[in-house]
């Protein structure tokens, strides 16, 4: 793992490592809402976001999957993930739903939309909003 742990504090990537923070539902697979548990065990993975994913895990960044899935959903969801061969670091649960997601931190954080098929990543001026000085 490319992780660096100082003084007990949360790790910290070494350069040049991504941490991916990927949706499950309607990303890497069907979108299968919460209300339907019994579609999460039998939905096929989209075949570009389980080689682009793998392949990022094996280029040492952090795959961590952040989904709507309550945690009741964790058994299925691990199993659905281990056996389509998904590599990954960690799971979060419980991602507020919708979307029109405005997520603020002290460090800077890069979002990719989805819009149906994962490919390279490029550079791409945009207009964002930031706090007033």
């Amino acid at each position: 793992m490319q992780l660096e742990h100082k003084n007990n504090v949360s790790p910290v990537l070494q350069d040049g490592i991504k941490n991916y923070l990927i949706d499950i539902d309607g990303t890497i697979t069907e979108d299968v809402p919460n209300e339907q548990p019994e579609r999460m065990a039998s939905c096929a993975p989209f075949p570009d976001a389980l080689e682009t994913i793998n392949k990022w895990y094996n280029e040492g960044h952090q795959i961590c999957f952040f989904t709507s899935r309550t945690e009741e959903h964790r058994e299925v969801t691990t199993q659905w993930l281990n056996r389509h061969g998904f590599k990954y670091h960690s799971i979060l649960f419980g991602k507020p739903r919708g979307g029109n997601y405005h997520w603020i931190d002290n460090h800077l954080v890069k979002a990719t939309r989805y819009n149906g098929k994962f490919t390279e990543l490029v550079e791409k001026e945009v207009v964002i909003q930031v706090f007033k000085d």
